[in-house]
Formats: C-alpha cells, structure tokens, sequence
C-alpha cells in the first residue's frame, strides 16, 4: 500500500541465470557483396564451436581406424594366404609368415578396439556441441518472444508459435546431428578411402571418383523438389497446429451449442491438407532413395567387373580385388549417406529459416541501456497523444491531453471502441503513441526500461488470466519475497476468503488450466489480489470487477477504495455506478476526450455521460426486468 501504514513491496522473483550461451547473433544478416543479406548461420556456429569441433573430427580419425585399416590387412591376408596356396600350402609356412598373418590379424584386431573409446570420447565431445547450440538457439527464441510487442502475439496465432518452437526446433536439433554425426565424418571417411585408393591403383580409384559426380547430378535433380515439398509440409503443418489450439480454446463453446461435429470437420480439412503434403514428400524422398539405391549398386556391380578384369591381365593382385571391393562398398555408401543427409539437411536449413522469421521480427520493446529509479511516484501526463492503427488510416485516440497527479483516481468512460483500451495499454507502454508522447514523473515513457517500469504497476484485465497451479501461486507469481501478512492482507482486500474458506485445501487449491475449476468471480478476485500483493505505484483495473456477483462486488469495490488510496489508478468501466468516487472522469468518445470532471459535475452538466449513465441504468434494469 502507498498508506502512511504501507507494507514493504514484496520482491520480485530474481532474473534467470543464464546457463547457455547467447546464441541471438546467430540470426543476425550480414550484407554482402551482391547486395543480399544473409545470416551465415551454419558458418556462425563452427566459428563459435571450432576447436571442440576440430577436436572431434581428430578423435573420429582414431574411430575410423578399423574402416581404414582392415580392408588393407584383409587384402594382405588374402594375398598371403594365396601365395602359401600356390606354393604348397601350410606345409611351407615358416615363422616369418606366420608373423606376417599374425602381425596383420593383430593390426586389424587393434584398431577394432580402440573405435571403443574413441567413439564414446568423439560423442561426448560432440553431444556437447550439439545440445549447447540447440539449447542456446531455444532460449534465443524465448528471449524473442518476450521482447516481442502485445501487438505481434495478438496478431500471431499461438499454435503457430508452438509449431515453430516445437516442431522446427525438433528438426533442428536432428540438422546439428546430422552435421556433426553425419555429414562432416563421412566426408573424412570419404578423403581418406580415396587417398588410400589413389595409392594402391590411380586406375581404379578414378573409377571410384566417378560416384562422386553422378551421385551430385542425382541429388541436384531432386533438390528443389525436396526442399519445396519440405516447405509446403512445414507450413501446412503450423497451420494445422494453429487451428488445433483454436479449437482446443473453443470446446466449452463448442459443446454448448452442440458445433462438435463443425469443429470436426473444420480441423479434417487441415488434418487432410498436412496429410496430402505428407504423401507428397514422401513420394518425393522414395524416388530420390531408389534411384540413389540403384544407380549405387549398379556402380558397384561395374567396380567388381573392372577389377575383376583388372587382376586377370596381373595388373592387380587377388587381395587388391577384395580392398577395392570392399573400399568402393564403402566410398558408394559414404556418397550415398551424404547425399540421403540432404533432405535431412534441406528440413534443417527450412527449420532455420522458420525461426528466422520470428528472430527478424523487428516489432520489439527496446530496453537496452534505459534505466529507472527504484520507484516512480505515479505523476503520468499526456500530451497531444495520437494513436493509429499499424499499416491504416483508422485514428483510435486524436489529440487527448491529460494531467494526473500522483495518487489521483482516474476513471476512463465511453462506449466500445472510443479509445479506453488503447489509452491504458499505452499507460502499460504495450502501445507507443504515433504521435505525441506520455510521461511519467516528468520523464518520457520511451525513455523507461519498460520491463522495470511495469514493476511499478499492477493491471488487473477484464479477463482474468490464470495458470495451472494453486491460489496462492497464481497470487504470489513472480514474487520471491513475501510474508504472510502480505498474503492475509490481499486474500481479504479481494475478498478471497469469502469462499477459500469452503475449499478442502484452502489457498492451495489447485484452479486448474487457466482457473477452470474455479468461477468468473473468484478467478477475478485472485486477479485483483496478485495485483494488490504487488503494492504498485500505478495500478490500472480494466473492468474489474465485471465478472462478479453484487455482493462480491460490493466487498472488492471496498476492498479497491481502501487501495487506491495515494496511489494512482486508472479505472475503465462500463458500470458507471462503481466509479462514483473517483477523483475525476474522463469520457471517451471516438478516440477524442469529449468531457472530464467528477461525478458530480458531470451528472450536473447533462452531456455525454449523463446521456451514457441514464443508458447504463437503463440497460441495468431492462435486465433485472428480464431476469425476474
């Protein structure tokens, strides 16, 4: 309270300590040469992550020992083993040959077992690449959000929010693995069996380079099919997940009017649109495979003709057939793992450019290098403030001017659409004047670090928002600080106790997702508290106490008398009757102050509120007509 007996303001909860790194500069576009801007996202994070990354690929050498090192020793054995054939069999072995052969199982042995720790040793060191990037780029994404205007997440439906953190996200994570799991090893792998074939016969391993160019033609003829069919699947699939949360949100008012079947079949035509898209992709990526599959294979197939031909004419011995074999085997599958990773990689980059449109999103509260003092007095003026729609013409407020003193009650009056919402989301600072500007204690709103400016007021919304968890966390939310006189203080400004008493476990109730299990009055009534527990400078109550009975009604609006007092409110009410005592009234008429004043004088003048208030009660009583 801001009384002479005031009690501390409870603190709030203290600022999350970072744990990951802050990965935000990922997304931000360079220009280039060409004129283009570009966020070099991927060649960010190898520069961010190079020596744990160039450590990983050294120890994946040791790991790739065996794939390296036992077709030599296999096509040794076999060609020593020929050789004692030929010349008579294990009778003319001699200990120097049974050194060789024991000397080459034992190689081959070796390097078996030190892919053992050397892939634990490469995962680990890796992993932690991955899941800190991964980490780091989603909590990129929350700082995002955050920071993002009230206008932009009215505007951007949640389930497409959700899509984009969850599945892109998803997606992603499998982008970094199949990078550094994937792509970059079997790259490696690829150099060194080429080096190695290069050695042993220039003929042959000229022969194998030729995977390489037919498996690239292959992949590029399929690319832009893949990648367009990957867009299209990802973008049907946000909007399937937004029309799943709006019918999620709509349920209570679907059952009650009897529309499930209209509900059902309004997501089918999402669920058949995204599995359309499905079938679609996937017949894409089967043509790619089998075509992949085949044109492999059939190499292999011409690689063992060739060297079979090759070691008839004596240019090559028996054992370089088996390598050859073996190493093209394995060059076919590196080239083919590369290129089945690419619609995998094509997904990612597809992932990357969805969270990008959220990380690019420009419609943000800028805090940085703004202070505040510990507190404000609660002075708030507007001058010459003009507010108008984003991207139209519709003025909502023209030219309104307004002084209030600290620790003066305003009440906001008018019919809908004259502009009260607006003005108060601007008192918030969740709308910037287009004109004019709003000052608090002297000092430009622009000129605040909003976030810490808003620990100075309260709101308390039309629609009481809550979350799952018991009455007093929703009441205490944010606070680290506070002591039970705080609690009892609030639970009987709000009237909560009028009812928590009923309750099996009091003010640890669990309300439910969003308050369900509690009604419109209570959950308003646990609002108003968590804004009073707060002990705001400003305290704003936007139709309060609409959702509540008159004889609840009549203890919040004591309750409310008692803590406006030397605090500034701002009241915004439909009930004219609830503002009787505030200190002045202004009205509200398409977006242009037609009248201010107290009660009295107003009513006395007989102009734009007497005619709203005889409406009022008018509309009062046709109702209680109604009901009786």
């Amino acid at each position: 309270m801001m009384n002479a007996d005031k009690a501390e303001v409870p603190k709030r909860t203290k600022d999350f300590v970072e744990i990951v790194p802050d990965y935000d500069g990922l997304f931000q576009e360079e220009q280039l040469s060409s004129g283009k801007r570009k966020s070099k996202f991927l060649s960010k994070i190898i520069r961010i992550n190079f020596k744990p990354i160039l450590l990983s690929l050294f120890i994946y050498l040791f790991q790739q020992l065996p794939v390296l090192v036992v077709p030599l020793c296999t096509a040794f054995i076999v060609d020593e083993v020929t050789m004692l054939v030929e010349a008579g069999g294990i009778a003319v072995m001699t200990g120097h040959n049974w050194l060789r052969l024991s000397l080459a199982v034992g190689i081959a042995v070796l390097t078996i077992l030190i892919n053992v720790p050397a892939t634990v040793g490469r995962w680990r060191v890796a992993s932690k690449v991955t899941r800190t990037t991964s980490s780091g780029v989603r909590m990129a994404m929350v700082r995002k959000l955050q920071s993002l205007s009230i206008t932009y997440h009215k505007d951007m439906q949640t389930g497409t929010i959700q899509a984009k953190f969850l599945r892109d996200m998803e997606t992603f994570d499998a982008y970094m693995s199949s990078l550094l799991h994937g792509l970059l090893l079997h790259i490696i792998t690829l150099v060194g069996l080429v080096a190695i074939s290069v050695i042993r016969n220039g003929w042959v391993s000229l022969f194998f380079l030729v995977v390489v160019p037919v498996n690239v033609i292959l992949r590029q003829a399929y690319y832009k099919k893949i990648r367009s069919a990957n867009r299209d699947y990802r973008k049907k699939a946000e909007t399937m997940s937004a029309k799943l949360t709006g019918m999620l949100e709509m349920i209570p008012v679907t059952k009650a009017h009897g529309l499930e079947q209209t509900e059902i079949n309004a997501v089918k035509g999402t669920v058949k649109s995204v599995q359309q898209s499905g079938i679609k992709m996937d017949k894409t990526l089967a043509r790619f495979g089998a075509w992949s599959y085949v044109v492999n294979n059939a190499l292999s197939v011409g690689c063992l003709a060739f060297c079979g031909f090759l070691a008839i004419k004596g240019i090559i011995s028996i054992g370089d057939v088996v390598l050859f074999q073996t190493m093209f085997t394995q060059i076919s599958g590196c080239v083919s793992a590369i290129v089945n990773l690419m619609p995998q990689l094509n997904a990612g980059r597809e992932a990357i450019d969805s969270l990008s449109e959220i990380m690019h999103v420009n419609d943000v509260e800028l805090n940085m290098n703004k202070g505040l003092a510990p507190t404000i007095n609660g002075q708030v003026e507007f001058k010459d403030v003009c507010y108008t729609y984003p991207h139209t013409e519709h003025v909502v407020i023209k030219d309104f001017n307004l002084k209030v003193n600290s620790g003066e009650c305003i009440a906001v009056v008018g019919s809908s659409g004259s502009g009260k919402t607006t003005l108060i989301n601007m008192i918030i600072g969740f709308l910037k004047p287009t004109e004019g500007d709003i000052l608090v204690d002297g000092k430009s709103i622009n000129d605040y670090n909003l976030s810490e400016y808003r620990h100075n007021i309260s709101v308390v919304p039309q629609n009481s928002i809550l979350f799952s968890g018991t009455i007093k966390d929703n009441i205490t939310y944010g606070l680290s600080h506070y002591t039970q006189q705080d609690l009892d203080r609030v639970l009987e400004m709000a009237n909560l106790n009028e009812f928590i008493k009923d309750l099996p476990d009091g003010i640890n109730t669990n309300v439910g997702e969003h308050g369900d299990k509690l009604s419109g009055g209570q959950r308003q009534r646990i609002s108003i508290a968590r804004a009073l527990i707060r002990n705001p400078q400003i305290l704003i109550l936007d139709e309060a106490t609409s959702a509540l009975d008159n004889i609840s009604e009549f203890h919040v609006q004591k309750a409310i008398a008692s803590a406006i007092k030397d605090r500034t409110t701002f009241i915004v009410a439909h009930r004219l009757s609830t503002i009787r005592d505030a200190d002045r009234i202004v009205v509200m008429e398409g977006g242009v102050c037609v009248e201010t004043g107290t009660y009295e004088q107003l009513m006395a003048k007989k102009g734009k509120f007497y005619e709203l208030k005889n409406l009022n009660d008018l509309t009062g009583k046709q109702a209680d007509n109604a009901l009786a």
